[in-house]
């Protein structure tokens, strides 16, 4: 480690010269200055690279031939590091001049701490929060991820409802994500196989099978533009979100709790296919079928997955699930109408409204 340096900000890039300048040209206004950054760029064709060379030439630029996606571009910043804190950043942020100062000491106040996310808003309307984070990460028992101030495509406008709440949240967004290079490398990184798409949610689950915890601190913020590099509705978008997160489920759960809820959640997934044929022409539930191809015929590699992510466990499944949402957020907010209130410590079926 080099002691010059407190944090190592990595930026994973593909295209976007002008997104990528104003996250740079805001990022070193920040008034902490014990920080490098490094831009792995996955073959811009675009201009990227000598832009970076000949305006910011502080900073670290590695050009890969080919697109390693954002698993495979931030574990290459993470490998090259200097810095004790790693923060993964996506290009098409930027963010106040407090920004590093206030997230670093978030991340030192407590040891257990092994991820933070400030507060995520969109750059298309500032009022409100952003659809990658909002203000912290949940996660239901099925697997399907959520976030403070965001349920799927209800998007909540900020009026600091939860800076005041409990810090600890279930994930935090790889849009802006500090975290210690100690844990990746006593853990492992990111899962490069995922590609692109809640990489960062399957990092923060085996931090808390190892003990660790994950916090968002809303003494900052961070405005993002969601979706520049592929819109929600992109097929391959929808096919990584399905697929990642059912092979996420099956790495990060014992055996026995995959024995009950896998067939739940594989119903749930059908369910999908079902309805989307029905009213919305069959794109999403294309996609979703692809996803239950690919983990159907890779049993193997995926079993080897959540073999050695469970020999990383020091806490139990009923502790973990204990800071879930207590059942499926999908039948509550599409079905039922529910929206969930978020208590201090957990989730309570009785703080719900209509």
């Amino acid at each position: 480690m080099d002691n010059a340096y407190r944090i190592s900000v990595i930026i994973p890039h593909y295209n976007g010269l002008d997104i990528l300048r104003d996250c740079l040209d805001a990022l070193m206004k920040n008034v902490f200055d014990a920080f490098e950054t490094i831009v792995i760029d996955n073959g811009s064709n675009d201009g990227s690279q000598q832009m970076v060379k000949k305006n910011y030439p502080e900073v670290r630029l590695v050009q890969n031939k080919e697109n390693r996606g954002y698993a495979g571009a931030c574990n290459q910043g993470i490998e090259l590091a200097r810095a004790p804190y790693v923060l993964l950043l996506n290009n098409d942020t930027v963010m106040p001049k407090n920004f590093l100062q206030e997230m670093l000491a978030a991340m030192e106040s407590d040891e257990t701490i092994a991820c933070v996310q400030p507060k995520i808003l969109s750059i298309q309307d500032k009022h409100y929060f952003d659809y990658s984070g909002a203000a912290g990460g949940e996660m239901d028992i099925l697997g399907y991820p959520f976030a403070r101030g965001r349920i799927f495509d209800t998007v909540e406008r900020d009026k600091g409802q939860y800076d005041a709440m409990e810090k600890t949240v279930f994930w935090t967004s790889g849009c802006a994500l500090l975290l210690r290079k100690s844990v990746t490398e006593e853990l492992g990184k990111l899962d490069e196989d995922f590609f692109a798409h809640q990489e960062e949610i399957d990092l923060n689950w085996r931090v808390q099978i190892a003990g660790y915890r994950n916090v968002v601190t809303c003494s900052t913020y961070i405005y993002h533009y969601s979706g520049y590099t592929l819109r929600s509705d992109n097929q391959r978008k929808m096919y990584l979100n399905h697929r990642n997160n059912l092979i996420m489920m099956i790495k990060n759960y014992s055996f026995p709790v995959l024995l009950v809820l896998f067939p739940f959640r594989v119903l749930m997934e059908m369910a999908t296919v079902v309805v989307d044929s029905m009213f919305w022409g069959g794109r999403r539930g294309k996609a979703v079928l692809n996803a239950l191809q690919y983990i159907f015929s890779h049993p193997i590699k995926i079993y080897k997955k959540h073999r050695s992510v469970q020999k990383l466990r020091k806490v139990s499944d009923r502790a973990i699930i204990q800071n879930m949402y207590p059942g499926s957020i999908v039948i509550d907010h599409f079905l039922r109408k529910l929206t969930p209130h978020l208590s201090v410590k957990k989730f309570r079926k009785s703080e719900f409204t209509q």
